[in-house]
């Protein structure tokens, strides 16, 4: 699959710089030209990655980072100048997948782009969902379906559930489940994770996914293919 990236940098030179770079690498680009109708140009291109500055005319990138969020879980990468750490925690908080501060390297911008691309859609042959058994997520509209039901999900379930349905059965570590949910080196209270766990287990139990979510014992966490054990 030719994977799709969305540009949205107000400094034509480093845009046209970063679309050059990310069609040699092989993949298609195309950068934002009307910056009061980012969202519209998003939806339309429907992009896998996205490669978001923070000041921009009309609406900084959080305000369309948020817009993204409500409608998409595609991958978001800022590209700043204004690379403190209030800006890069604020980034995080309003969904940023990866930060990388301006002036960057190109070849560390396609590294990152190029792991934030494998670690997300590597998974499955359709770019937007990952299927385990009988149990696929949408990673577009973030839900789950299971035998016809789909099931909404909060942003913390989403995370959870795409990092363990990543490994296929896999355990996935706790520190690396935290990593995932809360991307931030700051201390977290392990009983936070528990309690994530718990209600997404709680509401995957009232769509016959009981025991979908399982726990091995001073490792972390795996899922077990249901349909295999019916």
């Amino acid at each position: 699959m030719m994977y799709k990236v969305f540009v949205v940098e107000d400094d034509p030179i480093i845009a046209g710089v970063v679309t050059a770079e990310l069609k040699r690498w092989g993949l298609t680009a195309q950068t934002a030209d009307d910056f009061s109708a980012v969202l519209s140009q998003f939806t339309a291109y429907d992009p896998q990655l996205v490669l978001l500055d923070i000041s921009l005319p009309f609406f900084n990138g959080y305000y369309w980072c948020q817009e993204i969020r409500r409608i998409s879980s595609v991958p978001v990468i800022f590209l700043s100048s204004a690379s403190d750490n209030m800006n890069i925690v604020m980034a995080m908080d309003m969904g940023a997948d990866d930060f990388i501060p301006k002036p960057f390297d190109l070849t560390v911008l396609m590294a990152k782009v190029r792991a934030l691309l494998r670690r997300t859609y590597h998974f499955t042959g359709n770019a937007n969902i990952i299927r385990y058994g009988d149990v696929v997520l949408d990673l577009s509209g973030m839900g789950l379906s299971y035998h016809g039901q789909t099931i909404e999900l909060t942003r913390n379930e989403f995370r959870i559930l795409q990092a363990l349905l990543e490994g296929q059965g896999q355990v996935v570590s706790r520190d690396a489940m935290m990593t995932r949910l809360w991307e931030s080196n700051s201390f977290i209270d392990e009983n936070t994770l528990t309690v994530n766990i718990n209600r997404l287990r709680h509401k995957l139990s009232a769509y016959g996914l009981d025991g979908f979510i399982a726990t091995k014992k001073g490792a972390g966490y795996f899922v077990r293919d249901l349909s295999c054990m019916d």
